[in-house]
């Protein structure tokens, strides 16, 4: 005899259903939008397709997306962190004064980047936990105090006498593509797991979703707060250090332009701005999308300007689009 559904089981596994159909619609969508545009692009300029773009496209790309996915980590949270930049300059330098000031292995020295990356970005979670002050607000002082910080330390001069060995890093390629990509994917992964399959990332989901009724369940929304920051440190150090290997140098000028390109590419790839929902696969399609709009923009000799009209533009849809996500999800019931 088959067991009958009730009405309320029937309601249950639809709205569980909802958010994976939303996000599988919003990474089709994008899918479908980046194949339009590189077909347009290609078509106008015929060099979009080169071994030599090619190669360029997609090591912007590999750094672009990281510098994504360390803005979504905290966007999960349902705070943000204008500090991305700074943070990642001082990754930059650091790893930078290690192997040049030091002479420190490479694999030290990469480490020592990633590790000043986390300690700031955790240092961001703790003042944002402690004071009960918004994220926008903290990062925003922060992101003033590092880069100061860092200008006064290394008096703004650049280490440009790196080791061959780890200037090949940002060299190095698997046919017409950047083996940098090969980092964002491991970071990409390590991110999907964590979200999907681990205790931590569910807290942070939970958290970003509704923070009073994720306290009242138990879950340690000051900690994962801290945590989500201190993730987000360690993704800018990672650019930053992927960075430093394709300039083979370290400058001190990096990383004031992230802050765009942070928020459009997890904008775009389905995460709120209101916290609860991210998408890492959505977050690489986002970067894809602006890297592909910025190259071919650039190929088709559009003056600076408009390339930074077009970005803005973009930003605007991505927010009209988490605007109207977020409603959905909310009259769906499945936040808040």
């Amino acid at each position: 005899m088959s067991e009958t559904i009730s009405p309320a089981e029937r309601l249950k596994t639809q709205v569980e259903l909802l958010p994976i159909l939303v996000r599988a619609a919003n990474v089709a969508g994008l899918a479908i939008v980046i194949l339009v545009l590189v077909t347009i692009v290609a078509s106008l300029a015929p060099g979009f397709l080169s071994p030599f773009n090619l190669f360029t496209l997609t090591r912007n790309l590999a750094i672009d997306t990281v510098i994504g996915f360390a803005m979504m980590v905290v966007l999960a949270t349902g705070g943000m962190n204008l500090a991305v930049g700074s943070i990642g300059v001082c990754s930059i330098m650091f790893t930078g004064y290690l192997l040049e000031g030091l002479g420190l292995p490479i694999v030290v020295s990469i480490l020592g980047g990633l590790a000043v990356g986390a300690i700031l970005g955790w240092l961001n979670g703790i003042l944002v936990v402690r004071t009960g002050i918004h994220s926008f607000v903290i990062t925003l002082a922060t992101a003033s105090l590092y880069f100061g910080a860092m200008l006064i330390l290394t008096h703004a001069e650049a280490f440009r006498e790196l080791p061959d060995a780890f200037n090949a890093l940002g060299k190095a390629r698997y046919g017409s593509y950047s083996a940098l990509l090969l980092v964002t994917f491991v970071v990409g992964a390590s991110l999907f797991v964590l979200f999907k399959y681990s205790l931590i990332g569910r807290q942070i989901l939970a958290a970003g979703a509704n923070p009073v009724a994720a306290k009242l369940s138990g879950t340690p929304v000051d900690r994962v707060i801290v945590i989500a920051h201190m993730l987000s440190g360690l993704c800018a150090g990672v650019a930053g250090v992927m960075v430093t290997a394709r300039l083979a140098a370290a400058l001190p000028s990096v990383g004031q332009d992230w802050l765009l390109p942070s928020f459009l590419a997890p904008l775009l790839g389905g995460t709120l701005l209101s916290g609860g929902v991210v998408s890492v696969v959505g977050t690489f399609l986002g970067a894809v999308l602006v890297t592909v709009l910025q190259n071919g923009l650039v190929l088709l000799e559009v003056g600076s300007f408009w390339v930074q009209f077009f970005l803005g533009l973009t930003l605007l849809v991505a927010v009209a689009l988490d605007r109207w996500r977020s409603v959905y999800v909310q009259r769906a019931g499945l936040k808040r």
